[in-house]
């Protein structure tokens, strides 16, 4: 519930500043009707790039990948056992 809070409450900063910029004319209008756009495609970057740092740090866990194949093992075992074909090795 705190992270729902936590995006409403940044929603309405950003509209009560954009609808702040319409009101007061600091920017001209052309470009202030394009500032959800703008964030639009900012928010989009940011996720991209996100994502990009997240496979570039990415570890590898070998020790895992071994229980991993052991659990694969053991289930194809179980399957055969029950008389299930899991296709060759």
């Amino acid at each position: 519930m705190k992270h729902i809070v936590k995006i409403i409450a940044l929603l309405v900063a950003i509209s009560s500043v954009w609808i702040g910029l319409l009101q007061a004319s600091i920017i001209p209008c052309s470009n202030t009707w394009l500032l959800p756009v703008y964030l639009i495609i900012l928010l989009g970057c940011y996720g991209l790039l996100m994502v990009g740092i997240g496979l570039i740090q990415f570890r590898t866990c070998p020790h895992e990948a071994i229980l991993l194949q052991q659990d694969v093992i053991e289930a194809k075992e179980f399957l055969k056992a029950k008389g299930v074909d899991v296709g060759s090795d």
